[in-house]
């Protein structure tokens, strides 16, 4: 790792000076850029850190983004400039250069009663944009765009096998619903479930099995995760992700 020049030495303690206490083995350069996907985590009032998924835990002690408002367990993909190691109990404090939202969203049971409002519309999500990272479900998805109502995406647990883990896996179905409203515009959405809401009674579960209703390969697609954890695709981190959008 390139050690830090006596110019940026300089721009970083006019901006943080708590980072005088960094290792300047572990210095890094104005051209260092990184990208990850993160969970934010609220310190009080605006202050927030960023736990990596790839990265560990992050403290941005600088920001090109001094207006974002931090919630709580918002997963973003984060832009960011890595500065120094092990800060103040942190493993890396950064330079904020842009966090790009995620809808963030838990698992829900499926009944008789909701499955309509679920809905179950094919989707389309092509090979290696769903994976396991920082407690969640990551999905990068390919939306027909609406014209007026947002399309509702949702990971659910049938209610009938909540019980029904004689093969070691929960069984989810990612649900979408267009509501019957798309315009033939596509762009990539993302969404992040969270998956710590699981619970196996003391058991040693082996990993998930979602279905869903693929577009290009059928009605009852199982696709099944043997591990909790997976590292973030490449192909995920440098996606083209639209702010446009619309999803529930």
């Amino acid at each position: 790792m390139k050690k830090l020049n006596f110019l940026l030495l300089a721009l970083l303690l006019s901006v943080v000076p708590a980072l005088q206490s960094c290792d300047d083995n572990d210095g890094y350069s104005l051209g260092d850029f990184a990208i990850d996907w993160a969970t934010v985590r609220v310190a009080g009032g605006d202050a927030y850190s960023l736990t990596g998924d790839t990265w560990g835990t992050l403290w941005p002690g600088a920001t090109a983004i001094p207006g974002y408002k931090p919630t709580d367990g918002q997963r973003v993909v984060a832009y960011f400039n890595p500065l120094g190691d092990n800060w103040e109990g942190y493993d890396h404090v950064v330079k904020v250069e842009y966090l790009r939202n995620v809808l963030t969203k838990q698992v829900e049971e499926l009944t008789p009663e909701n499955e309509a409002e679920f809905g179950n519309d094919p989707v389309l999500i092509y090979k290696g944009n769903m994976w396991i990272s920082g407690g969640y479900l990551n999905v990068i998805f390919c939306q027909n765009l609406p014209a007026k109502e947002k399309h509702r995406i949702s990971l659910v647990r049938p209610s009938s096998l909540v019980d029904d883990r004689e093969d070691g896996y929960f069984h989810l179905e990612l649900r979408y619903n267009t509501y019957g409203d798309t315009t033939g515009r596509w762009v990539n959405g993302v969404v992040s479930f969270n998956l710590n809401s699981l619970k196996a009674d003391g058991m040693d579960m082996k990993g998930i099995k979602v279905k869903l209703n693929s577009i290009e390969n059928g009605e009852n697609v199982e696709v099944v995760f043997d591990v909790k954890e997976q590292p973030t695709p490449e192909s995920a981190k440098q996606a083209s992700l639209s702010e446009e959008v619309k999803v529930k």
